[in-house]
């Protein structure tokens, strides 16, 4: 690619019959002029593109991040969602089985109380039958004694 200064320095030879030089002196120099313009925005534009692809490489890296943390919090959130489920899981066991326990203890409870009551109720029978027998031989041995009287 041409620069500004070589087209600024490019000298023609001089033949009869030739061009007017001025006029192309003149037209040089515009051309120059623009082109130094060209030539300089292109150099800007190739910066910005330089400074908007570095950008580009940042925003993908962090588009990389973002999907990877977002990843990581949706596993981390389906590990919390399973650990939660298996803990609810144990402690709904436990529960029942700590249920299950009480009422069985309950139920022991019950048929102990109720051993104690059937015993308690055949002491209490076996108590009066001996009174009532201990007053029956009592009330002989009266009913004896007076008619000996």
């Amino acid at each position: 690619m041409l620069t500004p200064m070589e087209i600024h320095n490019k000298e023609f030879k001089k033949v009869m019959r030739g061009y007017k030089e001025e006029d192309v002196d003149e037209f040089l120099d515009k051309v120059v002029a623009d082109f130094e313009r060209l030539y300089r925005e292109n150099g800007e534009l190739k910066d910005k593109i330089s400074v908007v692809n570095e950008r580009i490489d940042n925003y993908s890296l962090m588009e990389k991040t973002l999907q990877s943390t977002l990843v990581v919090a949706q596993t981390t959130a389906e590990e919390v969602v399973v650990n939660a489920r298996k803990k609810s899981e144990v402690i709904i066991r436990e529960a029942e089985e700590q249920a299950r326990r009480i009422i069985e203890e309950a139920n022991n409870s019950v048929v102990e109380v109720h051993r104690e009551y059937e015993n308690l109720k055949k002491e209490v029978q076996v108590f009066k039958t001996r009174f009532k027998t201990l007053l029956e031989s009592e009330l002989e041995a009266l009913n004896t004694n007076l008619s000996e009287l």
